[in-house]
């Protein structure tokens, strides 16, 4: 994963559910719990997420995460970067398709139907 791609990632859980624990965010996530914890603090070390001990009865080491302005922007900025290399990806994709849908048309015998 995209170290960009991973904040956002992580933005986006950390908004929708502000009070997932590492484990329950590395398990969002797909990575290991070390990886998260890494990802995590970066976003917390660059003011992104501020992070806030709440105490319940039943889990005194549990946190609320919650965007900040910046974390907001970023949030944005990572989304748009992400939108425009998937664009990419998709033109490449589509300039693929044509090409191969050209070389199959061409590789068919003559007393074959065309395909659509």
């Amino acid at each position: 994963m995209i170290e960009d791609d991973l904040h956002l990632e992580v933005l986006r859980l950390l908004e929708r559910e502000p009070d997932m624990s590492q484990r329950q965010l590395a398990r969002a996530l797909g990575l290991s719990v070390g990886k998260t914890h890494y990802a995590l603090k970066a976003v917390l070390d660059r003011g992104w997420v501020k992070a806030q001990n709440f105490r319940r009865s039943d889990n005194r080491s549990a946190y609320l995460y919650k965007l900040t302005a910046s974390g907001l922007q970023e949030k944005a900025r990572l989304a748009y970067g992400l939108l425009q290399r998937k664009r990419a990806e998709h033109e490449t994709l589509m300039t693929e398709i044509e090409q191969l849908r050209a070389e199959v048309q061409n590789a068919k015998p003559a007393d074959e139907p065309p395909t659509p």
